[in-house]
């Protein structure tokens, strides 16, 4: 019998510690499959095969639950952004191609491509969400990023832009990309397509943003 219980206990410690993730999981299939709205708290605890009263001791409210659902699959990109940039010197170029190629290919992944579609969603009537992006993600990576383009252009690899607005420039077609095809329903022939998005991007980016003192062209391959 001890030795049952022994066996028993790690498990079930393993199990209570797996639970919000597997809240998460079942209430990324249900917004995927029915929408934010159209979910309903049971529906969620139903799914991961849990009570209501058990989802409401990890996560206060459904909104509570997208916020994990961002935090968890967004603010890892975010660290893993931050970890390239800081303190890096050379061409910045480097950085921001391979931040945007890491970033294109997480989001060939169904699953974590829906969070952004989320956010695009829901951020307008949901201004707490708002709010925990800007301080989980921006707030973060644009001081690093402004930064790296701000020494780009002090080295000469980069023309005297504005760092602040660049940021901009460097993330909005990303966005617009994301925004047309979940608000409109406008992709590309071949689907998402966010690789040759990112490589036609990092093209016309650049020819615009390098320093034009040198008679190479840059390319993104």
């Amino acid at each position: 019998m001890e030795q049952r219980r022994a066996i028993r206990i790690p498990k079930f410690r393993r199990r209570a510690e797996a639970r919000p993730d597997e809240v998460l999981d079942a209430a990324l299939d249900l917004f995927i499959e029915k929408g934010f709205a159209a979910t309903r708290v049971e529906d969620i605890a139903r799914r991961a095969g849990l009570s209501k009263g058990a989802v409401y001791l990890y996560f206060p409210s459904k909104e509570a639950i997208l916020e994990g659902l961002v935090r968890r699959a967004i603010v890892p990109i975010a660290t893993q952004a931050l970890s390239s940039a800081e303190n890096y010197e050379g061409d910045p170029r480097l950085v921001i191609t391979m931040v945007l190629k890491m970033l294109a290919a997480k989001l060939n992944d169904p699953r974590l491509l829906a969070i952004p579609k989320l956010i695009v969603r829901e951020v307008p009537g949901f201004p707490e969400l708002a709010a925990m992006y800007r301080r989980e993600v921006l707030d973060k990576v644009m001081p690093v990023i402004e930064k790296l383009i701000r020494n780009g252009i002090d080295q000469g690899y980069l023309r005297p832009v504005d760092p602040h607005l660049t940021i901009r420039s460097i993330v909005g077609p990303v966005m617009l990309h994301v925004a047309m095809a979940e608000i409109f329903g406008i992709t590309p022939p071949d689907g998402f397509a966010i690789d040759r998005l990112i490589d036609n991007h990092l093209t016309i980016l650049f020819d615009g943003l390098s320093a034009p003192d040198g008679a190479k062209r840059w390319t993104s391959s």
